[in-house]
C-alpha cells in the first residue's frame, strides 16, 4: 500500500488477485480518498490459458472437452456454441429430439449458473445464509446432469448434429419433480432476500447505468435487460426450438444492482417454465444426425496420417470446415457468448475468436465504482457476474 504525493492524500490499494470476494483471480488497483473511490483499474490475465490458440490445433470433436473450462458454471452453453458454428458452416440439421434435449440442458445450466451467482453475491454484501441454500438446489441440477451425461460439471455432451447419448430411463420424471421443487425454492429466496431491508439498502441505487449507455458499452444479458432493453437472443435469433415454448423475456428499467438481481431471479423461473414445456412435449426419434458421418474425411490407411496417430476404440469423426467465415452466438447466463470462426478447407479452424460476455461486461466496472464507497465495489462487481475463466480465456 503506497500513498501518492498529490494535493490530496490519496491511497492506492490492491484488491486481489486473491481476495475472498473476487470471483476468480481478478486484481483491482483502487485509488481511494478515505472511503470514496476515485479510480479503479482492473488487471486481467491471471487465468489466461490460450484457449483460442488451442482451438486452431484441434478438430472440433477433440476441442469439445476444452470449452467447458471457459465459463465452468455454465458449461452447456460453451459446448452449444462450439457445435453450432460447424453445424451452420456445414448446413447440418439437428433432429427435433436432440434440439429439445439441448434446450432442457441449456436451461438447467442457466439455473445452475444463476444459483452460483446468487450465493456468492449475497455473501459479498454480508448475507451468509443464501450461500448454503443455493447449493441445495444446485446439487440437484448436477445430479440430473450426472444421470444424463456421466459428469457433474464438465459434461462433453453436445455433438455436431445432436448429442452424445439419449436421456436415460426415468430422467424426465426426475427432472419434472425437480422443477416443481425448485419453484418453491425460488419463492423461499424471494421471501428471504427480495424484501429484506438490509439487502435493499445495499443494492438499491448502486451501480446505475441507462439503456443507451449499456448499448454503447456493448453489454449483454441481465446487464442489458436490467437497463430497460428487452433483448434476448433466444427471441431474436430463434436458435434451437425456443420459438415453440411460451415464455417471457425478463427485464427491469432501473439499471441498478437490485434490477440485475430481479432479472436473474425472474430468469430462473422462466427457465423452469421452458424446461417443463420441453419435457412434456419432447418428441421421439433419433438423438443425433447420422448423416454427418458423410462429412467425415476419407483418410488414407497410412500410420502417418493425423487421424491414425490417435488410436482409440472409437475414432472421432473429423469434419472439413469449408472456406468461410461465420459469427455464431447464444444467450448464455451472463450475456451474449459468441464465436467468430474461419474455416480453411481443413479439419482445424483457421481462426477461433471467442466473444465472452463477462469480458465485455467487466469494461463498465471502473465507471460504475467511481464516486462510490469502497464497500460498494463488491456489490457492483458481484452484480456484473463474471467468471475469470471466460474473461481471460
Amino acid at each position: 500500500m503506497s500513498i501518492l504525493a498529490t494535493g490530496k492524500d490519496l491511497m492506492r490499494v490492491n484488491m486481489g488477485p486473491h481476495h475472498p470476494s473476487m470471483h476468480g483471480v481478478l486484481r483491482l488497483i483502487v485509488t481511494l480518498d478515505g472511503e470514496d473511490v476515485i479510480d479503479c483499474e482492473p488487471i486481467l490475465g491471471y487465468l489466461h490459458r490460450g484457449m483460442e490458440k488451442i482451438a486452431e490445433n484441434r478438430t472440433i470433436v477433440q476441442y469439445l472437452p476444452y470449452v467447458t473450462r471457459w465459463d465452468y458454471l455454465a458449461t452447456m452453453f460453451t459446448e452449444a456454441i462450439t457445435v453450432n458454428g460447424p453445424e451452420l458452416l456445414g448446413n447440418i440439421q439437428v433432429p427435433k429430439r436432440a434440439s429439445y434435449i439441448r434446450v432442457i440442458m441449456l436451461e438447467l445450466s442457466r439455473i445452475a449458473s444463476h444459483l452460483l451467482w446468487l450465493g456468492p453475491f449475497m455473501a459479498d454484501i454480508g448475507a451468509q445464509t443464501p450461500f448454503f441454500y443455493i447449493f441445495r438446489e444446485r446439487e440437484l441440477v448436477y445430479d440430473l446432469f450426472e444421470a444424463a451425461t456421466g459428469m457433474r460439471m464438465m459434461h462433453n455432451y453436445f455433438r455436431i448434429g445432436g448429442i452424445a447419448a439419449d436421456l436415460p430411463h426415468g430422467w424426465i420424471e426426475k427432472c419434472l419433480d425437480f422443477c416443481d421443487y425448485f419453484l418453491t425454492g425460488v419463492v423461499e429466496y424471494q421471501k428471504l432476500i427480495t424484501r429484506n431491508p438490509v439487502f435493499l439498502e445495499r443494492v438499491e441505487g448502486v451501480g446505475i447505468f441507462g439503456g443507451e449507455e449499456a448499448i454503447n458499452w456493448g453489454l449483454s444479458g441481465p446487464m442489458l435487460r436490467a437497463s430497460g432493453i428487452e433483448w434476448d437472443l433466444r427471441k431474436v435469433d430463434h436458435y434451437e426450438c425456443y420459438d415453440e415454448f411460451d415464455w417471457e423475456v425478463q427485464w427491469q428499467k432501473e439499471g441498478d444492482s437490485l434490477a440485475r438481481y430481479l432479472v436473474r431471479i425472474g430468469e430462473m423461473t422462466e427457465s423452469v417454465k421452458i424446461i417443463q414445456q420441453a419435457l412434456e412435449g419432447i418428441p421421439g426419434g433419433p438423438y443425433e444426425n447420422l448423416e454427418i458421418r458423410c462429412f467425415a474425411r476419407e483418410s488414407d490407411p497410412e500410420w502417418n496420417d493425423f487421424e491414425d496417430r490417435f488410436i482409440s476404440k472409437k475414432p472421432s469423426p473429423t469434419f472439413e470446415l469449408p472456406k468461410q467465415e461465420l459469427y455464431v452466438r447464444v444467450e448464455a447466463p451472463k450475456g451474449e457468448l459468441g464465436i467468430f470462426l474461419i474455416g480453411d478447407q481443413s479439419s482445424f479452424p483457421w481462426r477461433w475468436k471467442i466473444r465472452p460476455p463477462g469480458f465485455i461486461n467487466l469494461q463498465i466496472l471502473p465507471q460504475l465504482v467511481k464516486r462510490m464507497k469502497l464497500a460498494d465495489i463488491m456489490t457492483i462487481l458481484g452484480s456484473i457476474d463474471i467468471i475469470m475463466g471466460e474473461v481471460d480465456r
